[in-house]
C-alpha cells in the first residue's frame, strides 16, 4: 500500500519544527524534513519576544530553554541620545524575552517534534513538490547519500525560509511588498555584560542594539539605510565601528570587549504570501516577511506555526473544509501583524522621528508606566495599532 503522510512539512527551523510538534500531537502522520543538519546556525536576531516565550511555556518547552543558561532580558532600554526609555518588554504571565542561539533554539524544536511523534529526515533537500490536477501532492528530493526519493502527503507545509521551494513551486502571490530598508550585520562579543538588558540606540541614519546569548557571549547588531549598502560594504566593520562611537559609553564598553566571531550580515525584502491553495501551505518567513529591526521573526514564526496547525488540524480531521480553514488562517495573520509590519517597515528606513514621535518620547520618559508600554510596543507585547490609538496617545501625553 503507497505511504501517504498527513503533513509534509518542509524547513525544521522555528517555523516548521512547531508547526509539525503540534500536527503529531494531535495524532497526525507527520514528516519533517530539512537540507540542515541540527544543530547548525542561520542568520537570525535571536530574540524570542515574551509572546514567543509564552508559547514555548504552553507547549513544555520554556524549562528546556532555560536548562541551556540562556540568560532572560527583563528590560529593554531605547537610548535616543537626549532621552532613553527603558522599561519591562512583558506581561505579569510573561515578563522577560530571551536571546537564543538558533544552534541551541532549533535543536531543542527539532527534538521536540520528534518526540512528538514526527519523522524527521535531516538532510534531505527538497528538489520540487508533485503536482496532480492542479493539486499539490507531494515531495521530490535526495537524501545525504544521494539518493532520489519521492513522498506524498495530504498537505505539503512550506516552512522553508524568505526564499522558500515551496513558495515559487506553487507560484503564491504576494502582495503589501516593500523592498529591503536595511543592511544589518552582527557578531558576538565576549566581556559584554548587559545584565538582563537589552540596548537599543537610536541615531541618524544609523540604529544598533546588544542583548546576552549563551556561552557568555553578547550579540551586537546594527545598521544602516539600503540607500549606503553598497558604498559601505567594502568595508562595513568600519562602518559598524564607527557607528557605535555614536554613542560614546556604550563604545567604550565595547572596546573593552572581545569580538569572537566575524560579522554576519544580510539586506531582508518585506511582503506578504497568500499562506494557501490546493495541496499546500505556507508558515513563518516563507508566508510572511519583514525587516529584523523589530525582532519578531521567531514570535511571529511561533504565533504562526500554532494558528497554522489548528486550521490544518481541523481540516485533516473533517471538522472544516480545506479553503475555509486556512482562509481563516490568512484572515487572522494579517489583520495580526498588520500593524507591526507597517511600524517596522516605517523604523526600517533609519529616518528620524517625527515631530509627534519626539514629543511622545519626551512626554513619556521617565514615567515608568508610559515607558513600559512604549517597550511593551516594540516588543509585540502591545500592538503598535493600539498604541498609536488616538485615546492611548492622548492619555500618555496628559500623563
Amino acid at each position: 500500500m503507497e505511504r501517504i503522510y498527513d503533513a509534509i512539512v518542509v524547513g525544521a527551523r522555528c517555523a516548521g519544527s512547531p508547526t509539525a510538534m503540534l500536527l503529531a500531537r494531535q495524532g497526525h502522520r507527520v514528516l519533517l524534513v530539512d537540507r540542515a543538519h541540527f544543530p547548525s546556525d542561520t542568520i537570525s536576531t535571536h530574540v524570542i519576544q515574551p509572546n514567543g516565550i509564552a508559547a514555548l511555556s504552553r507547549w513544555g518547552l520554556l524549562e528546556r530553554l532555560k536548562a541551556t543558561g540562556c540568560p532572560p532580558i527583563d528590560t529593554y532600554a531605547f537610548d535616543f541620545g537626549p532621552v532613553t526609555i527603558a522599561g519591562s518588554p512583558g506581561t505579569p504571565a510573561s515578563p522577560v524575552a530571551y536571546c537564543a542561539r538558533r544552534t541551541i533554539l532549533d535543536k531543542l524544536l527539532i527534538d521536540a517534534a520528534a518526540e512528538a511523534g514526527a519523522e524527521i529526515r535531516e538532510g534531505f533537500s527538497v528538489e520540487d513538490v508533485t503536482i496532480e490536477n492542479g493539486r499539490v501532492t507531494g515531495i521530490v528530493g535526495h537524501a545525504a547519500d544521494g539518493e532520489r526519493i519521492a513522498e506524498r502527503a495530504r498537505v505539503v507545509i512550506g516552512a522553508d525560509g524568505r526564499n522558500s521551494l515551496v513558495a515559487r513551486s506553487v507560484h503564491a502571490e504576494e502582495y503589501n511588498t516593500k523592498p529591503p530598508l536595511l543592511a544589518a550585520y552582527y557578531s558576538y562579543w565576549s566581556g559584554l555584560p548587559m545584565r538582563g538588558r537589552f540596548e537599543i540606540y537610536i541615531r541618524p541614519q544609523r540604529g544598533f542594539g546588544a542583548a546576552e546569548t549563551h556561552d557568555g557571549l553578547t550579540m551586537v547588531i546594527g545598521g544602516w539605510p539600503i540607500a549606503e549598502y553598497e558604498r559601505n560594504k567594502e568595508d562595513f566593520e568600519t562602518h559598524f565601528l564607527r557607528m557605535i562611537e555614536t554613542a560614546p559609553a556604550f563604545a567604550a564598553r565595547l572596546r573593552s570587549a572581545r569580538r569572537e566571531t566575524k560579522f554576519r550580515g544580510a539586506t531582508l525584502p518585506n511582503f506578504f504570501r497568500k499562506p494557501y491553495g490546493p495541496g499546500w501551505a505556507l508558515v513563518g518567513d516563507a508566508a510572511y516577511h519583514k525587516d529584523s529591526i523589530t525582532a519578531q521573526g521567531i514570535t511571529d514564526a511561533f504565533r504562526e506555526a500554532e494558528r497554522c496547525a489548528h486550521a490544518l488540524h481541523e481540516v485533516l480531521d473533517g471538522a472544516r473544509d480545506f479553503d475555509e480553514a486556512m482562509a481563516a488562517y490568512q484572515r487572522a495573520r494579517d489583520e495580526e501583524v498588520r500593524p507591526m509590519y507597517d511600524f517596522t517597515c516605517q523604523l526600517a528606513t533609519l529616518q528620524p522621528p517625527p515631530a509627534e514621535m519626539q514629543q511622545l518620547i519626551g512626554a513619556i520618559a521617565g514615567k515608568q508606566a508610559a515607558m513600559d508600554a512604549f517597550v511593551q510596543m516594540n516588543a509585540g507585547t502591545i500592538s503598535p495599532a493600539s498604541f498609536f490609538a488616538p485615546h492611548n496617545i492622548g492619555a500618555l501625553l496628559a500623563a
